[in-house]
């Protein structure tokens, strides 16, 4: 018994889906003209909408009711509640910290392994085959920045979390093996309880944050949590310390960063958090001036709705073209939020057509849940694996020097508490960091590029040294996620006959993948699969990913009422309204840091990598995009 999405869409949208169907058959809709490209992908979005979609609990009444979880506060329905609870007034738990995942296939087909499929082949044998990270051949992404890979990683901590078990998976390692450590262990996920018989063979896991885009990352998934973070004073502001002339996270008695998500912290994320805590800010100073009698409570309220917003906004316009730099995308992303009627048309007339996302985006166009409950999918976490993007170390520079180079620093050497680091000890500032990250490299969503420091990394909140290829591998087969040949089979893509036809006739990584996986293609895991798959131009990770990508990227859009539905000025105040439509990334760095303007000027988009400063050229690292 499951629920999932009803597939009736009306005759345009079957009559387009019929003949791109029919195109894609000898042209793929990323060698079509842009435009065309667009129309295609819209047409893969709406198939994608009603074939998977489905709930992660039998019923949808797991969801809650407005007679079982009445609204008594009014402050949550014109404002976001901190565990995420009242974005649907109808069904008042969907996407709240606590509930489950869904899927983006049918529950049978992602049921619980057995034993022998959870081994098969041993998932520390695949890290090491094909993932590791040889010594000093890091593959970098050429056309993307560092910013790029902390931003994603702040992104995925407002929008999910697994809970462990106090049970262990006790790894085998292979014969052989060089781990230097007596054994290899990782928690197990916690499953949810038995709710309904098919719970059984496809166990339920909870999202322990909201799924909502809400910046649970920095403002907390609960109440409680959200009211540790603000400052004492009736300001509505997220409470910062004052170091010297900086302005940093605070700290907590063990040293770890006190905001709403702080679990795998290095330095990339210590940027991001503040840069966003010090937004907020800023929206709560704008708003205090534009209604200076208002509660701190409502000030907070509404620089909460306007961050959150304009995090979701750079993610769609900004971050997304960077990484897949392709024409019918950026088209795509542009309408997503906009329209095909376009910013500056949206902006000087507002929406042409009340209802139509095509014509005038996403925002405000009306809540649509495509007939299932909203929730994040286990496959949407699991194209998310993006851990090849670290690199092994950063070099940092001096923007009040033009540039200079200041230092290299491994990148273990500025994880977890050590995230500080660069301005506490070395010297630099957060825009020498911001700068930094602007040219430096990420590394290539690709096979043997995990950096060797996550391959036996011991995080402070558990002290389990653990190898992230090998936890990737792990965590995808216990939750059920479908190896890669089925994954593609059920968006009905194409599926390889042989390992030279994945690999786009590579035949030495055919060789690898077929050895390492006894000749069996059926068992190759969607992740490897991805990784070894040829990606479209200007991609930065797999055409088998993306097409997740292509359906909740527009769903968390949809499907939250402060973006589709409440998006006006009366919910977000004319003044926040204003910076969520008029701010792009680009923006919030120089509020924060003019000096970054000169570099940033030269800037098409703040994710791909930056003009360099005078000096810096001297420098050339291999971290880096140096002027040759």
């Amino acid at each position: 018994m499951e629920h999932r999405a009803t597939f009736s869409p009306p005759l345009r949208d079957r009559i387009a889906i019929s003949a791109f169907r029919t195109i894609n058959k000898y042209v793929p809709w990323f060698r079509l003209p842009g435009i065309v490209g667009a129309l295609n992908l819209s047409a893969l979005r709406i198939e994608l909408r009603g074939l998977n979609l489905y709930d992660g609990y039998a019923s949808p009444s797991e969801q809650g009711n407005s007679q079982e979880e009445p609204l008594t506060d009014t402050r949550y329905k014109e404002n976001r509640h901190s565990e995420g609870k009242f974005n649907s007034l109808e069904a008042p738990l969907m996407g709240c910290a606590g509930m489950r995942f869904g899927r983006n296939f049918p529950r049978q087909n992602c049921r619980k392994p057995t034993e022998d499929e959870l081994w098969t082949p041993n998932p520390r044998a695949i890290s090491e085959r094909l993932m590791a990270r040889k010594p000093g051949e890091f593959i970098p992404a050429t056309t993307l920045n560092l910013l790029a890979a902390a931003w994603i990683q702040f992104q995925t901590h407002d929008w999910f979390n697994h809970e462990n078990s106090a049970e262990s998976h006790n790894i085998p390692l292979p014969n052989g093996d060089q781990w230097p450590h007596a054994d290899m262990q990782l928690p197990k996920s916690l499953p949810d309880e038995i709710l309904d018989p098919s719970d059984v063979d496809c166990p339920g896991y909870k999202n322990t944050s909201t799924a909502w885009w809400d910046g649970s990352q920095i403002y907390g998934s609960s109440e409680a949590e959200t009211q540790r973070l603000r400052t004492k004073l009736p300001d509505g502001k997220l409470t910062m310390k004052e170091s010297g002339m900086e302005a940093v996270l605070p700290r907590d008695a063990e040293g770890n960063p006190l905001t709403g998500f702080n679990s795998n912290w290095w330095v990339g994320l210590e940027m991001m958090h503040t840069l966003f805590v010090l937004e907020h800010n800023a929206i709560c100073d704008m708003l205090r001036q534009a209604s200076p009698d208002w509660p701190g409570d409502k000030i907070f309220d509404k620089a909460r709705l306007v961050n959150s917003a304009l995090m979701a906004k750079i993610h769609t316009l900004e971050w997304t073209p960077a990484i897949l730099a392709h024409p019918a995308l950026k088209i795509s992303m542009g309408a997503n939020w906009w329209g095909l009627a376009g910013e500056a048309l949206t902006k000087r007339v507002g929406r042409l057509s009340k209802t139509s996302e095509i014509i005038s985006g996403i925002p405000g166009s009306g809540v649509d849940h495509n007939g299932v409950p909203y929730s994040l999918t286990e496959e949407f976490v699991s194209v998310y694996r993006m851990h090849s993007l670290i690199p092994d170390n950063i070099a940092f520079f001096e923007v009040s020097k033009q540039g200079k180079h200041k230092t290299t620093i491994p990148i273990e050497q500025v994880a977890f508490k050590h995230a500080q680091r660069p301005f506490l000890g070395d010297g630099l500032t957060l825009a020498d960091a911001f700068y930094s990250f602007g040219i430096n490299y990420p590394g290539a969503i690709t096979n043997n590029n995990y950096p060797d420091f996550l391959r036996n990394v011991k995080p402070p909140s558990d002290s389990i040294p653990r190898d992230m290829g090998t936890v990737d591998i792990l965590r995808d087969r216990e939750r059920g996620v479908p190896r890669y040949c089925a994954f593609r089979r059920m968006l009905r893509m194409s599926v390889p006959n042989s390992f030279e036809e994945l690999t786009g006739h590579n035949t030495e990584l055919a060789a690898a993948l077929s050895d390492a996986y006894d000749g069996d293609l059926e068992s190759v895991d969607a992740l490897v699969g991805s990784h070894s798959e040829p990606v479209i131009p200007g991609f930065g990770f797999s055409e088998t990913a993306f097409r997740i990508f292509i359906l909740m990227a527009s769903r968390r859009l949809k499907s939250d009422r402060f973006i589709a539905g409440q998006w006006n000025a009366e919910t977000y105040t004319k003044e926040g309204f204003d910076w969520v439509q008029n701010s792009t990334m680009k923006d919030v760095l120089t509020r924060h840091f003019p000096e970054l303007g000169k570099t940033l000027e030269k800037s098409g988009n703040v994710f791909a990598p930056w003009s360099w400063l005078s000096e810096s050229g001297e420098y050339k690292g291999v971290e880096t995009n140096a002027p040759k």
